[in-house]
């Protein structure tokens, strides 16, 4: 898999060839316009933080569960719970789909923009319909809901997926799921093992927005200006423009000789 890996290069108004964009890079618009432009013109990205490996040990169980079921063309016990009629799609290029770097690809002709997101999983209900499901892990001491504002953006993930393969020519159902797992602290202690509660949380998506959102991205891609510290889509300031031009402004009063006062340091 590691040959489908590319550096991608700075956006040019000018090219030509389409350019690729990743699910996330969508979800960083709807974060900031800033700090998508600097991504996108200049390759100057976020910090990010550490990995989770904890999630990713998850992911990647639940995908061998599933694809048990999946060879055996049986639906996984999760399903049979919550009467949901549909078995782990089979496809030759289901690997790919759920690889990081080429994910489920689609050209969105009116801006040239290839995008792309890999998937956790896929299942095909009773009609051949393709059903979108993603994994979600956590630890908290209530029950798992995607009812929190920030989890808006689980939301707009599901929906880039369901695009991508409507994009595609595949017939996908509004209807997606998370597959949202979540460690119990309710237990007497560690003892070398985490207990988990797993639900099934179904969810209606709607992906009309994706789109008018691509043409915005374009055209603030397309402009020489930089857009101007602004409010993130989920309330309140961007953090990491905040941090930067305070960080600025500091720096720059500390180079100003007038700054440095008798026994004070000004940074």
């Amino acid at each position: 898999m590691a040959n489908y890996r590319q550096r991608s290069k700075p956006y040019s108004p000018s090219q030509e060839s389409p350019y690729s964009l990743s699910r996330s890079k969508i979800e960083l618009f709807m974060q900031c316009q800033r700090c998508f432009w600097l991504d996108a013109r200049l390759k100057i990205t976020r910090p990010s933080g550490p990995p989770f490996n904890i999630n990713k040990t998850i992911d990647e169980l639940f995908k061998k569960e599933f694809d048990r079921h999946r060879e055996a063309g049986t639906p996984h016990p999760i399903m049979l719970a919550n009467k949901v009629k549909a078995v782990p799609y089979q496809h030759a290029d289901l690997d790919k789909w759920r690889y990081n770097f080429t994910g489920v690809r689609a050209l969105h002709e009116a801006t040239n923009l290839e995008i792309f997101g890999a998937v956790d999983d896929v299942w095909e209900g009773e009609e051949g319909e393709l059903i979108v499901v993603d994994y979600k892990a956590t630890s908290k001491n209530k029950e798992v809901d995607i009812n929190s504002d920030w989890q808006i953006s689980y939301k707009r993930q599901l929906e880039v997926y369901q695009w991508l393969l409507r994009q595609n020519g595949f017939v996908v159902s509004d209807t997606g799921y998370f597959v949202y797992t979540n460690a119990r602290l309710d237990v007497d202690g560690f003892h070398d093992k985490l207990e988990f509660t797993t639900k099934l949380i179904p969810y209606i998506g709607d992906d009309s927005w994706i789109e008018p959102t691509l043409e915005k991205m374009k055209a603030v891609m397309d402009s020489e200006t930089m857009p101007a510290v602004g409010m993130a889509a989920m309330g309140g300031d961007c953090e990491f423009c905040i941090y930067a031009k305070k960080r600025t402004e500091l720096t720059l009063a500390a180079l100003k000789p007038r700054s440095i006062k008798a026994g004070k340091a000004t940074v």
